[in-house]
């Protein structure tokens, strides 16, 4: 019998991190309070820590202005794809039309 992983909210998760940041609760007390392993908890808060220095994580951001650059890079990533489809598509029909 397979345990389903649980899920917690980057809210939560921020939340939680900021708990031991900001409230000066060590990371055993607050892990007990809100019923999250202290491995998860010390990995969100530093996490929380390197989003404040402006590090982009490569996991679900926790604050709101690392939430807004991964959808914008991931906006230019697709408009990039785009763009290059495109001029694929118009060399293809430039050299179709040299052919004629």
């Amino acid at each position: 019998m397979t345990t389903k992983r649980r899920e917690f909210s980057p809210e939560f998760k921020r939340e939680a991190a900021q708990l031991v940041l900001e409230q000066s609760y060590s990371i055993s007390q607050a892990s007990e309070s809100l019923g999250v392993g202290p491995t998860a908890l010390r990995r969100w808060v530093k996490q929380l820590m390197q989003e404040r220095q402006g590090v982009t994580p490569k996991s679900k951001a926790l604050t709101k202005e690392q939430q807004q650059i991964q959808a914008l890079e991931k906006r230019v990533k697709r408009l990039e794809l785009e763009k290059k489809i495109l001029k694929k598509a118009t060399t293809l029909l430039m050299s179709d039309e040299m052919l004629r």
